[in-house]
């Protein structure tokens, strides 16, 4: 059996603290200046020191990004796993619009791959210079807006 090392509960750095919650070092300060952590301590050299409590939030945090949620929704959700006093019903709310928002997303994808899927096979894909792909990408919408109606990212 193998000694593992002692668990060090005071604060960390940086690295330590990306390396316990598994996301980046660079995640770490992108988070931390969208708010998402607040009050993390300085040595007086100025660098970063974690507690436990921030490790935990940012694995948190990084879970819900797996989870696709927006900046703004993991916010909510932050505040909301931090506030002992919630109502479920706020967390679910937000939840299911992610999940409404992710299958209109879906969806739109969907749609893209049978039109996709319709041009390939339309196109022969030999020596000659006629494409139904390059005219249908060159061809005007179908209808106003249709291209700002597929976002594929956030």
């Amino acid at each position: 059996m193998t000694a593992r090392a002692p668990r060090n509960d005071g604060p960390v750095p940086i690295s330590e603290a990306a390396r316990r919650a598994g996301v980046s070092a660079r995640m770490v300060r992108h988070y931390e200046a969208q708010g998402l952590l607040n009050g993390v301590a300085r040595t007086d050299s100025g660098y970063r020191q974690y507690t436990e409590a921030d490790v935990h939030a940012l694995r948190f945090i990084g879970r819900a990004r797996t989870l696709g949620f927006s900046m703004e929704e993991i916010r909510e959700l932050l505040g909301l796993w931090q506030d002992k006093g919630r109502a479920s019903a706020s967390v679910k709310r937000i939840a299911q619009a992610h999940i409404d928002d992710l299958a209109e997303r879906i969806a739109a994808m969907q749609a893209m791959q049978r039109t996709l899927r319709s041009l390939v096979h339309c196109c022969h894909g030999d020596q000659r210079p006629d494409c139904p792909i390059l005219d249908d990408l060159a061809a005007a919408p179908k209808s106003p807006g249709a291209l700002a109606k597929t976002p594929l990212r956030r």
